[in-house]
């Protein structure tokens, strides 16, 4: 490989390190757990050793490494941790840490200094922290844990983006529609409108349905697991000790928490809960009305913006509006996205601008032919 070539992957590296050690001295600072900010100030002091490596690495081809500050995805972060706490990005995270896990296999260097393994051991400790076993856990005994693996499926951030997106996307396309046939502002304005609160009232009855009904099976689970519980003591004692082994407990230590945790009934229903049939007995799966109103509120945060140029305007000058404010919101929507994704932020941004376009000119292009038909 070439120096220039050296240079850069070492830099790309640096940077990636220089975004952990920020990220992780951030949860750190903000986590209200003091086990947990130790954890994360270990991580933190570990990415920022890495840092040094391949800043080392830089001068031994006789370059100076670059000051590089966080990127934009790791600043979004931060920025969501500060306010709404390490728990609220602790999904995105793990998601981030499992893709950047195997990043280092194939680097000679790395693989000499031992960054691989230390990358491996961030991800499954990052991975046992999204999906914690219950119980006072020892620092040491964290640090062998592999908890369940959990996808980006929970994430509030995402959920967010995504619901948001949907009304963004979906009401730019009919409101374009709309006025591709040339009727009146009026028209298109109360047709904007319609669709705005038809979705929004759709998705808030699809969440409704959904939480509720995974609430009932959650609860059905839970109250087989506590008939067991009662009749089979013994057995669910066996079957936690195994679920502690296969996180990667010793045989020793998942047998005297196991038996320490089947002591008390309502702590096994409990734990038993988490571990085995992966549900919380205090949320199963959250309130309903909450996720009915967040989605409705999200789509018609999104819906709204291509219909609010009607309100102030008309004719092409609002048809040009609404694109404009369509088009910022599709870009910064795909930017969020990457947040999460691992991509960059300006591809996303723009993937998602094009996408939404395209989109909204195909609909624009049916209304057009539409009214042309119509009024013929």
């Amino acid at each position: 490989m070439s120096e220039p070539d050296r240079q850069r992957r070492y830099t790309a590296n640096l940077q990636g390190e220089v975004d952990g050690a920020a990220l992780y001295r951030t949860l750190s600072q903000n986590e209200n757990d003091p086990e947990l900010a130790r954890v994360y100030a270990r991580l933190a002091a570990v990415e920022e050793a890495h840092a040094e490596f391949w800043q080392r690495q830089l001068a031994a081809i006789g370059r100076k490494a670059p000051r590089l500050r966080p990127g934009f995805r790791t600043r979004a972060l931060i920025w969501l941790a500060k306010r709404f706490g390490p728990g609220f990005v602790l999904p995105t995270v793990n998601t981030l840490e499992q893709i950047d896990s195997g990043s280092y296999a194939a680097q000679p260097e790395a693989v000499a200094g031992g960054l691989p393994a230390a990358e491996r051991s961030h991800a499954r400790i990052i991975e046992a922290l999204a999906a914690p076993a219950p119980g006072a856990l020892s620092g040491a005994v964290l640090a062998r844990l592999e908890g369940r693996h959990r996808g980006v499926g929970g994430n509030a951030l995402r959920a967010a983006v995504l619901g948001a997106n949907d009304g963004l996307c979906s009401n730019l396309s009919l409101v374009m529609g709309v006025a591709g046939a040339a009727v009146s502002n009026r028209t298109v304005l109360l047709t904007g409108l319609a669709g705005l609160l038809a979705g929004a009232f759709s998705m808030a009855l699809g969440e409704w349905v959904s939480v509720t009904s995974a609430r009932e099976l959650a609860e059905r689970e839970i109250r087989i697991e506590r008939r067991e519980v009662e009749e089979n003591p013994g057995e669910e004692r066996e079957e936690l000790q195994l679920i502690y082994e296969a996180k990667g407990l010793k045989q020793s230590e998942a047998e005297s928490l196991s038996s320490a945790v089947m002591k008390d009934a309502r702590t096994a229903l409990d734990t038993l809960s988490r571990e085995e049939l992966g549900i919380d007995p205090d949320e199963l799966g959250g309130s309903p009305w909450t996720a009915a109103v967040t989605s409705f509120l999200l789509f018609a945060v999104g819906a709204a913006v291509p219909v609010a140029p009607f309100m102030f305007g008309a004719g092409a000058h609002a048809v040009l509006w609404s694109l404009g404010a369509g088009g910022v919101a599709l870009f910064v929507i795909g930017a969020a996205i990457s947040v999460f994704t691992g991509r960059g932020f300006l591809r996303s941004g723009a993937r998602q601008l094009l996408l939404g376009f395209a989109a909204a000119g195909i609909t624009f292009a049916i209304g057009r032919l539409i009214g042309v038909a119509v009024a013929g």
